[in-house]
Formats: C-alpha cells, sequence, structure tokens
C-alpha cells in the first residue's frame, strides 16, 4: 500500500478516530515534508473560543508521524517507533483552520539508515509548525521520536 493522503486520512478513521472526529486531515504528503490540516469545531474547542490544545497536538504529531511512517513504507524496513517526549509553545489562539507541517523528510530517512546499518535506536527531533489563516504561527512542536531496528531488539 503506497502511503497517501487517502490512505494516511483512511488509516485515521479506522485506527485513531479520536483525531478524525476532531477534523484532522493529512493534506500533502511527500518524502520532504507532511502538510495537515485541523478544522475548529464543537468537538475540538476549548471553553476559550479556539482550538483545544490537545486536539493540535494530533494534528503535529501526525505531520510528524506520517513523514516517517511514510519513508519506513518505502523500504518495507522492520523498524518500531514511538514518541518519546514532546515541548510544545502556543503563541497565539488557534481559531478557523490550522495548518501543520513537518519538513524533514532529509532527517527522517537519514535516521532510518543509521538505525538499520548500527542496528542502534535512534532519536529523531521533529519539529511541527500551526500557521492560520493569516499566516500567524499559532503553535510549535517538536515531538521526539525513537526509531530502532526491530532486527536488534533482545
Amino acid at each position: 500500500m503506497k502511503m497517501s493522503v487517502s490512505t494516511v486520512n483512511w488509516f485515521l478513521l479506522a485506527k485513531l478516530p479520536a483525531a478524525y472526529l476532531c477534523r484532522v486531515r493529512v493534506i500533502a504528503i511527500s518524502d520532504e515534508s507532511c502538510v495537515v490540516r485541523i478544522r475548529e469545531s464543537w468537538i475540538n474547542k476549548n471553553p476559550f473560543d479556539s482550538i483545544y490544545f490537545a486536539a493540535q497536538s494530533m494534528a503535529a504529531e501526525l505531520s510528524t508521524g506520517a513523514l516517517l511512517m511514510r519513508e519506513l513504507q518505502k523500504g518495507d524496513h522492520s523498524i518500531s517507533m514511538l514518541v518519546t517526549s514532546c515541548r510544545m509553545n502556543f503563541s497565539k489562539k488557534a481559531k478557523g483552520e490550522i495548518i501543520f507541517s513537518c519538513h524533514q523528510g532529509a532527517e527522517v530517512a537519514a535516521a532510518i539508515l543509521a538505525a538499520l546499518a548500527t542496528k542502534e535506536g535512534q532519536i529523531l527531533n521533529l519539529k511541527s509548525q500551526g500557521v492560520d489563516k493569516q499566516g500567524a504561527i499559532v503553535s510549535e512542536m517538536v515531538f521526539e521520536w525513537s526509531i530502532k531496528s526491530k532486527s536488534s531488539r533482545k
């Protein structure tokens, strides 16, 4: 199965229904980047009339995780992946439609090659930036991903 916009969005519905219900959708994915949209709705709003931080986090994480999954799938690699930490910064209310993007495809590919070559776990810090319709940054999140070749497990 080729990792495309539609396959990732179907994956959301089947495996991550909370993200799907919160209106998180991949709108573009390539070897270099992944772009995810979240639209404000009654189900993802907080009491302060903006998109709840956890819903933003789902969109941001998907922009990094889908990029990693795409690269893993390209080579049919047997590698486990896990978020081990996350740093978040919120600079403006998230209203309307927010676009999260991660543009670190080259780093993802290099880390996977290193994990396969060394049989040791690798740590990747992947950044996703959320931008509103006016082009203002509303939030930035850095997800620390741990990847490890499954053949190196004891």
